[in-house]
């Protein structure tokens, strides 16, 4: 019988006499009762969610909600709430601060918001706190808009329910003035994480009883107002829509502001529309997981739509689906054909000029379209903390359904005027007799079909990640697709001068046919991530079903790179 380790107990127990909440409190002393009984699971639990601290990575903090300061709970939130306040009074000397907090609507958010407002305030801040749960773009605009020095969004965006998170925005005078409302990055995060290791005991932090302001309807109606004034008035809305917010806080707003923009034929998937912290429909909250759009795409083929837009739990992605001809079917866009799509549209309809920002791990269709017409388009490191510091912005995206249209309302992924410029092209092909695959099809003719793909390596032991990245160190493919290897560059060794990006954990590989992966791991889930993209050629006068055929060949050889790349990895 597994016994619980006596030093493990008392960190456990000194936890438990320092934990605010009730139910917290009774959970860990539950778990203590069967471990000291002998109980493996219980023991096996304890140990992981006292195995270290959560910290800020990709996504601010974000894990699975419990006891312990590996969990997401009202302690640790407490901390963070502390620290964060300290940062801004102490790190960066500010007299008052502003702060906009707000929350969606998972299982303990709004008592994880209340909490920070009540221990900001108490510390000395300016807290404004929005009074019912609402989408993370609204707090992302409520940043720039009202002028705060930092905002907090409590959200774990599309993770499974048992999850919670905690994403930090700077701006005002705490950010110079391309970092006005994006997310944090070294070395803020770093001052953070440190004022937050000096915060005493839980119960010794000051918590208000009051002092803080509730953020009413105006700053969402501020909110629409911004996006809304994107969409053409005088182009074509007759178009028929699905919409699903994957049981999360998107409805509301995204039918708001189609319906505003004169998208009148609207349908919501019932069963997804209201929020529910379980969700109960899907397996896993995001749009991309296999079957997660499937009751939307039911419903697309019931009422003959001619797009489906799928919010992700908390609204800041957007997924789009088609009936694709080539396939008689209908069909997710991948985040890259997506986002090659609005930025197109943007710089054709909207006369957009600027930097077209895309991340390392996106396609590098967007850059060639870009350059077709002479504007720039910026790689950055992955996640929109970066993308969004492209100097020059005027749109960016990464692969993962994030897009940002409206750098200036949003600085941040928004899913909700993303939803709204899908609905304007959708709008705008069938007007001029076409589709969303068509015009992909028009690129391709013009620039090459880029074909991407992603081969996703969940562990269990954290540990099989950096041994799968030494792997590919050690011993890199010499040829990809049967094509020579011609760059092989190790991202975490690169320079500003060499790769135009600062060092950061991946590996990039380049065929001499132009194929290329990137492999990287992931910065908010135990997975190793490839990144899988290979470039087709499509002849002048290429037909509908010659276009069909090509897709399909590029689909083959995504399929033939998954395979190699699972044998250089060791997974096969």
């Amino acid at each position: 019988m597994t016994a619980l380790d006596q030093a493990l107990r008392r960190r456990s127990e000194a936890w438990l006499a320092d934990d605010p909440d009730p139910a917290t409190r009774s959970a860990l002393s539950s778990l203590l009762e069967q471990a000291v009984s002998g109980g493996e699971a219980a023991i096996d639990e304890i140990a992981d969610a006292f195995s270290g601290d959560l910290e800020f990575g990709t996504a601010g903090l974000r894990g699975r909600m419990g006891p312990g300061p590996n969990r997401m709970n009202l302690a640790v939130v407490s901390r963070a709430a502390r620290g964060l306040a300290d940062h801004l009074l102490g790190d960066l000397e500010l007299a008052a601060p502003l702060v906009v907090i707000g929350y969606d609507a998972r299982y303990n958010s709004q008592d994880f918001a209340l909490r920070s407002a009540a221990i900001m305030t108490a510390a000395g801040c300016r807290v404004q706190l929005l009074e019912r749960f609402g989408p993370t773009p609204l707090v992302a605009f409520g940043v720039r808009q009202l002028g705060a020095d930092a905002g907090i969004v409590v959200t774990a965006s599309h993770n499974p329910p048992a999850d919670n998170g905690y994403k930090v925005y700077l701006g005002g005078r705490a950010q110079e003035s391309d970092g006005q409302g994006v997310q944090i990055v070294p070395p803020s995060d770093g001052q953070i994480a440190a004022r937050i290791a000096a915060v005493g005991p839980v119960l010794d932090i000051p918590v208000a009883d009051a002092g803080w302001e509730l953020l009413g309807e105006q700053l969402r109606e501020d909110y629409l107002a911004a996006i809304c004034a994107l969409p053409d008035l005088q182009g074509p809305r007759d178009v028929r829509i699905v919409h699903t917010a994957m049981h999360g806080v998107g409805t509301e707003t995204a039918l708001a502001a189609l319906h505003r923009s004169g998208f009148a034929e609207v349908h919501t998937v019932a069963k997804q529309a209201d929020p529910d912290p379980d969700f109960p429909t899907v397996a896993f909250p995001n749009p991309e997981e296999p079957g997660a759009i499937d009751l939307a795409l039911e419903l697309a083929r019931t009422v003959e739509a001619d797009v489906v837009i799928a919010n992700d739990p908390d609204a800041d992605r957007c997924a789009a689906a088609v009936l694709d001809p080539h396939l008689g079917d209908w069909r997710m866009l991948t985040g890259d054909e997506l986002g090659v799509l609005l930025g197109d549209h943007l710089i054709r309809r909207h006369g957009y000029r600027g930097a077209f920002a895309r991340s390392i791990v996106s396609s590098r269709w967007l850059g060639k379209i870009a350059e077709a017409v002479g504007v720039d388009s910026p790689t950055t490191l992955t996640g929109f903390k970066w993308i969004a510091r492209a100097p020059g912005i005027v749109f960016g995206y990464e692969e993962a359904i994030g897009y940002c249209v409206l750098p200036e309302v949003v600085r941040d992924k928004d899913g909700l005027s993303a939803g709204l410029m899908v609905a304007e092209m959708a709008a705008l092909a069938k007007a001029e007799g076409t589709t969303l695959i068509g015009r992909l099809d028009e690129l391709a003719a013009a620039h090459g079909l880029f074909a991407t793909s992603q081969l996703s390596i969940r562990v269990e032991d954290l540990a099989q990640i950096p041994a799968m990245m030494q792997q590919l160190r050690s011993a890199p493919p010499t040829a990809l697709l049967g094509s020579e290897v011609v760059t092989t560059q190790d991202l975490s060794q690169g320079s500003v001068e060499s790769t135009g990006l600062p060092p950061t954990e991946g590996m990039l590989l380049l065929s001499a046919e132009d194929t290329r992966v990137v492999v990287r791991p992931s910065g908010t889930e135990p997975k190793l991530k490839c990144y899988l993209e290979v470039v087709q050629d499509v002849p002048a006068g290429t037909s509908a079903p010659e276009m069909a055929t090509i897709r399909q060949h590029a689909g083959e050889r995504l399929a033939q790179l998954k395979d190699e790349l699972r044998g250089v990895l060791g997974q096969a």
